[in-house]
Parts: C-alpha cells; sequence; structure tokens
C-alpha cells in the first residue's frame, strides 16, 4: 500500500456534477476520497473522521466555505485546506488565507495544479508532524529527569536547573572540558519559556575574533573581502529564544566590549552597517576557565563577567561524581552496542571497577570515548579489561591494553607527519580534553584547533 492510498480527502462542493468529476480524477491519483454537499456536511464529517486534506468550495447555499473552514480549524487547526474559487470572487479566497486556508485554486481548475498543490500540501502536513515529533523528542531527551545523574553533586544541580530555566537570567555556566556544559544549556533552554523558540550554539574559541564577529552579530554585503551578501548573525537566528556561548573565556577584550553592549541594550549591528536591530535573546554561556583569575590579570573585562553571572552553575568534574560512573557507562553502551550492530551484555567487574578508579581527566566526553572504542574493539558479550584504554589500563596498575592496535612510534618520518601523530597522542592521553592537550603540546587552544582542522581529525 502506498503512502497515498492510506490519504483520504475530503471534497466540498454543492454542485454535484463537479464534485462527480473531482471525486474521480482524485481517486485516479491513488487517493481515498470522501464527499460532502454542503460546508455544515463537511464540519459533521470532520468531527467524525480524520481527514489528511480538504478540498472546499468558497459558494455554497446552506453553509459558505469560509465559514466551514472557521468553524474546521477550530476543532482541527492542523488539517491542509485547500479553497476553490472563481476568477470574480478572489477577495474571498484572500479572506480564506488569512483564516487559515493552505491555498486556494480559481475555477475552472487546472488539474496539474491541483495534483501538484495537494501534494505539496500533503508534504508540508507531514514535515510539520515530524518536525512537532522531532521536538517533543527533543524535549524529552532534556528533559530534568532524563539528566543522567544520582549523586550529591549532580542532584544540587539539576535543582538548580529547575530553579533558574523558567526565569529570563543570564546564566554562566563553569566547568572542566568535557563535563556536560552544554547540555545544562540545553536543558535550561528546553526547560523554559522559550522552549519554542530556537537555541543557537557558538563556540567562540573556534573563531578568530573577525569572523566570531560576523557569526554574532552578522554582515552586509561587501563588509569583507568574501561578504559576497548580507548575513544574518546568531543573535538575529536566536530571536525569542536562546543564545549559547560556549568557551566565553576565549574571547577577545575587543568582542567582549561589542557583547557587553549587546546584552546592555538589546540591540545588535551587523558588519558594516549603521543601523541596529532590536534582538529578544536569552544568553548562557561556559567556560573552562576560571574567569575571576582572567579578570585579575586583565583577560577578561569585570563588568561583562557581572552580566554573564547573574546565575552560577557549577558542572562537577567525574571525579567528584564517581556514584554516576556506572549509570554513565551503561548509558552509553546502550547508545553505541545498537549502533555497532552489537549485543553486549554489560561490563565484568573487573572492567566497572577500573572505570570507577579512573581519575578521568577527560570527564564525561571521554568515558563516552572509552565505551565506544570499547564496543567497537569488542569480540565477546561483555566489556572487559582488555578493552579497555592504555591510559586506564596503565593507572590501574595493569601493563597496558591487549589489543591490536598499538600506539603510533615516532620514527624517521615527515615533519608534518611526526606532527599529526603528537596531536594525535596528546588527544588521546587527555581523552580528546582539548585544552589539556594544548597545554600538553605547548601550544594555545586555537592553535590546536588550527592543527585539528589542518588534519582532519
Amino acid at each position: 500500500m502506498t503512502q497515498a492510498d492510506e490519504t483520504v480527502i475530503l471534497i466540498v462542493d454543492d454542485d454535484e456534477g463537479h464534485l462527480t468529476t473531482l471525486r474521480t480524477i482524485i481517486k485516479s491519483w491513488g487517493y481515498r476520497v470522501d464527499t460532502a454537499n454542503d460546508g455544515a456536511r463537511a464540519v459533521e464529517k470532520v468531527e467524525k473522521t480524520l481527514f489528511d486534506l480538504i478540498l472546499m468550495d468558497v459558494r455554497m447555499a446552506v453553509m459558505s466555505g469560509i465559514e466551514a473552514l472557521k468553524r474546521i480549524k477550530t476543532y482541527n487547526p492542523a488539517i491542509p485546506i485547500l479553497i476553490m474559487t472563481a476568477y470574480s470572487s478572489v477577495e474571498s479566497a484572500v479572506e480564506a488565507l488569512k483564516t487559515g486556508a493552505y491555498d486556494y485554486l480559481t475555477k475552472p481548475l487546472d488539474f496539474e495544479a491541483l495534483k501538484l498543490t495537494i501534494e505539496r500540501a500533503l508534504e508540508h502536513k507531514m514535515l510539520k508532524a515530524e518536525n512537532k515529533a522531532l521536538k517533543e523528542k527533543i524535549r524529552s531527551d532534556f528533559d530534568l529527569k532524563s539528566i543522567i545523574g544520582k549523586s550529591r553533586t549532580m542532584k544540587a544541580l539539576i535543582d538548580m536547573v529547575a530553579m533558574i530555566a523558567p526565569s529570563e537570567a543570564t546564566v554562566l555556566i563553569n566547568g572542566e572540558s568535557g563535563t556536560g556544559k552544554e547540555l545544562i544549556a540545553r536543558a535550561i533552554h528546553f526547560n523554559s519559556p522559550r522552549r519554542e523558540g530556537p537555541l543557537i550554539t557558538v563556540n567562540c574559541a573556534a573563531l578568530t575574533e573577525t569572523l566570531l564577529e560576523s557569526e554574532l552579530f552578522g554582515h552586509e554585503k561587501g563588509a569583507f573581502t568574501g561578504a559576497e551578501k548580507r548575513r544574518e548573525g546568531r543573535f538575529v537566528q536566536a530571536d525569542n529564544g536562546t543564545l549559547f556561548l560556549d568557551e566565553i573565556g576565549e574571547m577577545s577584550p575587543a568582542m567582549q566590549a561589542k557583547l557587553l553592549r549587546v546584552l546592555q541594550d538589546g540591540e545588535v549591528q551587523r558588519v558594516g552597517s549603521d543601523r541596529t536591530l532590536r534582538v529578544d535573546v536569552r544568553v548562557l554561556a561556559a567556560t573552562n576557565r576560571d574567569l575571576k583569575a582572567e579578570m585579575a590579570d586583565g583577560n577578561f573585562r569585570e563588568d561583562l563577567y557581572y552580566r554573564l553571572n547573574v546565575v552560577n552553575l557549577q558542572v562537577p568534574p567525574m571525579r567528584d561524581r564517581i556514584d554516576d560512573i556506572p549509570l554513565l557507562a551503561q548509558h552509553f553502551l546502550d547508545i553505541y552496542a545498537p549502533k555497532n550492530r552489537k549485543e553486549v551484555k554489560g561490563f565484568t567487574p573487573l572492567a566497572m571497577d577500573m572505570l570507577i578508579k579512573y581519575k578521568w581527566p577527560g570527564n564525561v566526553r571521554e568515558l563516552e570515548n572509552a565505551v565506544e572504542r570499547a564496543v567497537i574493539i569488542l569480540a565477546g558479550d561483555f566489556i572487559t579489561e582488555k578493552e579497555m584504554p592504555l591510559a586506564i589500563a596503565q593507572a590501574y596498575g595493569l601493563d597496558g591494553e591487549s589489543s591490536t592496535h598499538p600506539r603510533p612510534v615516532v620514527g624517521t618520518q615527515r615533519l608534518e607527519d611526526m606532527e599529526k601523530m603528537a596531536v594525535l597522542a596528546a588527544l588521546e592521553d587527555t581523552g580528546g580534553n582539548k585544552s589539556e592537550a594544548a597545554r600538553t603540546l605547548g601550544i594555545t587552544r586555537r592553535a590546536l584547533y588550527n592543527k585539528i582542522e589542518k588534519f582532519g581529525l
């Protein structure tokens, strides 16, 4: 059975000959058809039957198409309604569109145009349903009850998120890399009155100052080399929603001043424009830096800090939430076992003990990577100590992993290859923690991002 066979269309027209013609043609396209010879009868049918689309005439004796449209939309606002009207009554069609009709067609009908309009309306309805389902799934994913954590520190954090989410307060989320700061930001948004609006995320560490300004505020055509057309910035895109500024501590002093102005005035100005635009945006920011220390060193503006730090949330590192490790490990196992088409029964006691006793410098992200990797190389039913990464095995006092994936050895190789291997090794040793990896390599975080992009890591 095709999708068209399952689609039911209601045709409403008091011209019996026209009604019969439409029923025959639309049936020939593979749709199921029901009919009504008046608007009042159509309203009755909609109250008893779930139709996918309604094709309705405007002029009918007992109840007009406009009146029927209003009543049907009150009862079922999601159903697409196509209005048929004569050329002399186009003003009625305009009224129908304002009332909620999907589109209108003029008589005599162009049946090819009718077919395309029906297909477009049904596709639009399907996309709206899929979008609604996706939004509901996202909301459920970020429901506070779905955040994994039974430790005292996580319970306190979740309670605080529940308290502040309904407010309009700016929030500063502190925590080491990999602790899940973005997860907390998403939970705040999806439990706030702005949940129907957009959530826009910007990684301040991944962009140069010029690109970050354009990313946040937008730019006019010709504002700089490569600006071939006007671009709306992230603040405008986040209007009536939430903007999450990740790694805010990496922002330059000049950009900090411009961000402060937006927070104070609620206005943004595109690069290359002299006009300001009003925006209604809630700002959430996150950092793994100690911003108070950065202020003392003159790297972060004090006035911006207090603008951002209306509410401060501290996301605990893994070493402070040991009770959550078994829950998180099982959660990641439930994700990656099906994704890799494997049936894994769980962890051996020794493997779980290794996970619990490891210090997790890369935090939750490192744990996720470790579980995913273990699933990928696993040959048996249970994850054992043999599937543990080298860092975890050595920290536990074992000689090292027994898998067939040796660590690369630097020999007589090209300098670029050696550099790539050094970056890979640093990322592996820190569990993907880019700040720690950058410190290990003796380079800045931005330089590390450039190398990751250069080598396609």
